[in-house]
């Protein structure tokens, strides 16, 4: 039996639960909050700072990024090293495959935005 409706499921149900709690802060950069974790989904939710940037890492998982704000930020290509601005708003959807490079991004506005990771195990 297909499980599409897990996905949308706990998007709907981590977004409620970060809107009731506040986040953990645990990370010096990018702030991380577990909202969800099972044998099928990791979702945590991310609080990228006014000017500090996100390391580069290896994505350990296949990942949907729910963007719940608005944003605008600027991604270092870990290839060439070229610099990007990019902006999202609030409810972007993006997908990214296990095994990629996650780059280093910095948050350009002047107040904190937030995204969902859904990680697929």
């Amino acid at each position: 039996m297909k499980k599409n409706w897990l996905i949308p499921v706990a998007i709907a149900a981590a977004y409620a639960i970060g809107r009731a709690q506040g986040p953990a802060g645990v990370a010096p950069s990018v702030a991380p909050d577990v909202k969800l974790e099972n044998n099928r989904v990791r979702v945590t939710e991310l609080d990228y700072h006014p000017a500090v940037p996100r390391e580069k890492s290896i994505r350990k998982a296949d990942q949907v990024i729910v963007f719940l704000d608005d944003s605008r930020y600027e991604r270092i290509d870990p290839d060439t090293g070229a610099k990007e601005i990019r902006t999202r708003k609030s409810g972007d959807v993006i997908w990214h495959f296990k095994g990629e490079v996650a780059p280093v991004l910095t948050n350009q506005d002047k107040k904190t935005y937030r995204t969902l990771v859904i990680e697929l195990k």
